[in-house]
């Protein structure tokens, strides 16, 4: 299966998840410059269950639109679980949604450092209650490992619908 059409199921999961919950989802994106809402909103009747995302590449952004501490990006830097984990509590907190998906990451060519890497991207899923983080070091070229980033954002939320438990605080 082409990562296109791998893209389309799983947003096709999600979207039955979703609307059988009566659950609306918001997305907050930084390396993935939105391709995790375009994903979504490609499909037809998604404004049922998809709320509003942002793209907060700059850190600016994720502080004025999310709500991010600027320290905190300070501490741990924009590419760390802190701020993932940040960044999707705060697009559940200034949206109308259940849940939220949040990735920032490096995908190159350039911007790695030893410690991280390019394709080293951090997820933040979170519902009202809590919130879970994962790091990812992907390979590839920038194209791929934005790619990689969106199918990882999308299955690890289908994860997390699938069996709640998996949400820790």
């Amino acid at each position: 299966m082409s990562s296109a059409g791998k893209t389309e199921q799983l947003v096709t999961q999600l979207a039955e998840q979703l609307v059988h919950q009566g659950q609306k989802l918001v997305t907050a994106e930084s390396c993935t410059g939105g391709m995790i809402a375009a994903s979504i909103t490609a499909q037809a009747g998604s404004s049922a269950w998809f709320e509003r995302g942002w793209v907060t590449y700059s850190n600016a952004a994720k502080t004025e639109e999310l709500g991010v501490d600027a320290a905190l990006i300070t501490q741990h830097g924009a590419v760390s679980e802190a701020v993932a984990a940040a960044m999707a509590r705060g697009a559940c907190a200034h949206s109308h949604s259940d849940f939220a998906i949040a990735v920032t990451g490096i995908a190159g060519p350039d911007g790695g450092t030893p410690n991280k890497p390019v394709g080293t991207v951090c997820f933040g899923w979170a519902n009202q209650q809590a919130c879970r983080t994962e790091t990812v070091l992907f390979t590839g070229d920038r194209a791929a490992i934005r790619k990689q980033s969106v199918t990882h954002a999308l299955t690890g939320l289908l994860s997390l619908l699938s069996d709640p438990t998996n949400f820790s605080s």
